[in-house]
């Protein structure tokens, strides 16, 4: 059975104008994960919240964002991506919009609720758009090296923005700015993205299937984001982690049976698409540990203002676009997909090494800065394949579950690194007060050094996923309409029959 890939069609010519404005709708939602956090003690002061409700203007959007994506995914490939992503596109800066008008806790935490429902909307249909308009080997590498940029870097920039915005405007502009990113993508998506197909099959939504993943993907997050205050072993943070996982393995038992099932399992059979989701579950752990303490790092013990520390931050923002934009593209079509993400992730695990390193005398230019540039580099070389490997060879009415999956392995691997590494620094921080008392700031850094070892641990064991799973290889073609290995290897796989 040929690919789904490999229809000699002509390719689309307003393809890289579309790409521009498909990735500015990417950017907007990378953008808000991180935008909001350094405005987050500005917005407590104003709206006058609780410690205990601050963490729920974060949490809020990662469970809508995090429990509905799948079924975002899914609802992209049933009413046509370009449908999809400009309806999240328009309901993300309504949201937005909401959120920067907010009077209230309450107001302010449904906005950010609406922000992620939205956003799981838009995020699985830039994803499958980028992956069936570029099908040429080397135009999917420079393709995927544009998304990757922004999904490596965009985080750095949000810190930027949001400290700018913060200091120098007001924090609701961290809200309100979205209001432009959306006219913008959503009037050039509108012109440049073609017509959706009229004839390509549409599957049904199984509502079973949706009930069990969103609630157990929203159990699940949020009993990892209550282990951060409570401990892995608290009732607030255990609880909804079984219940998850519990609610999670009975969806796996149901997509063996459903008959249009939510999440096809041969999205995950495939090797290479599986291994990526993993490789990048893994990475994401690591690097949203890296953010959080260096965050609290430059502003706590550095005493950066709002505004330098995410000016800090853009040099990984910059290797990481150059990775992804001239290293990633010039290797992906020569080399084995596992030849550069390995050492990629190896060498973003390096780059935490050196951050690990940090002491309360450190120097930013002696220290921060070297490992950023270093992690920037490694992530942006290796992520740049992943994003393409998690969508290569699936169906065309499987491209949004797909890429789907590709974000929910970055929401759940951003909600465990939360997670997982405060707990790490909070329980060494710990243990460093009780033997050395009176060496607080000391004690604080020893925590996040700690935090940072691991997280360079878990990127190896991402690069010793990618270099045990992932199997494709590009191969010469006499022409673009050729399919590569990759795609003849997950069309093989396929079974015959389409749900």
């Amino acid at each position: 059975m040929p690919s789904p890939t490999s229809a000699a069609a002509p390719a689309d010519p307003r393809r890289w104008s579309a790409l521009w404005f498909i990735c500015l709708a990417q950017l907007m939602v990378v953008l808000d994960v991180t935008v909001m956090n350094i405005a987050l003690p500005s917005v407590q002061h104003d709206l006058g919240f609780s410690d205990g409700s601050r963490q729920w203007v974060i949490t809020a959007y990662s469970l809508a964002f995090g429990g509905l994506l799948l079924l975002g995914g899914r609802l992209a490939d049933r009413w046509g991506h370009k449908r999809a992503l400009i309806t999240g596109i328009i309901g993300f800066a309504a949201a937005s919009a909401l959120g920067g008008a907010a009077v209230s806790t309450g107001m302010l935490i449904g906005a950010r609720v609406l922000q992620g429902l939205f956003g799981a909307m838009l995020v699985p249909a830039v994803l499958a758009l980028v992956s069936v308009m570029f099908t040429d080997t080397t135009e999917r590498a420079k393709a995927f090296g544009v998304f990757g940029a922004l999904s490596g870097g965009g985080a750095a920039i949000g810190l930027m923005l949001g400290g700018v915005l913060t200091q120098l405007v007001n924090w609701r502009f961290t809200l309100l700015i979205n209001i432009g990113f959306g006219a913008v993508a959503a009037a050039g998506a509108l012109r440049t993205l073609p017509a959706p197909a009229t004839d390509r099959p549409r599957p049904r939504l199984d509502v079973p299937g949706v009930l069990l993943a969103s609630a157990g993907l929203v159990g699940f997050v949020y009993g990892l984001s209550q282990a951060a205050g409570g401990g892995w072993t608290s009732a607030a943070a255990l609880g909804p982690i079984v219940a998850g996982a519990v609610l999670l393995a009975a969806f796996g038992l149901w997509q063996r049976r459903a008959a249009s099932p939510l999440l096809p399992l041969r999205v995950l059979a495939d090797r290479n698409r599986g291994g990526a989701y993993l490789a990048v579950g893994l990475a994401v752990i690591g690097n949203f540990g890296m953010y959080l303490f260096l965050t609290y790092y430059l502003q706590t013990v550095l005493d950066l203002s709002p505004v330098q520390a995410g000016a800090g931050f853009l040099p990984i923002a910059a290797a990481s676009v150059f990775a992804s934009t001239r290293i990633g593209p010039r290797l992906v079509p020569r080399l084995p997909a596992r030849a550069v993400m390995a050492p990629g992730l190896l060498t973003a695990a390096a780059g935490l090494l050196i951050l690990s390193r940090i002491t309360p005398a450190s120097s930013y230019w002696t220290i921060v800065l070297p490992g950023m540039l270093v992690t920037g580099l490694g992530l942006g070389t290796a992520l740049m394949p992943a994003f393409s490997l998690g969508t290569l060879g699936a169906r065309p009415e499987d491209a949004g579950i797909a890429s789907a999956m590709v974000n929910t392995s970055q929401q759940i691997g951003g909600a465990i690194g939360t997670a997982l590494l405060n707990t790490i620094a909070a329980t060494s921080t710990a243990a460093f007060a009780a033997h050395h008392r009176g060496q607080a700031v000391q004690g604080l850094v020893h925590g996040y050094s700690t935090a940072l070892w691991w997280a360079a641990g878990i990127l190896v064991l991402a690069a010793l996923a990618a270099a045990a799973l992932i199997t494709h290889a590009p191969r010469p073609r006499p022409g673009a309409a050729e399919p590569d290995a990759a795609e003849r290897d997950s069309a093989s796989q396929a079974p015959a029959s389409s749900n």
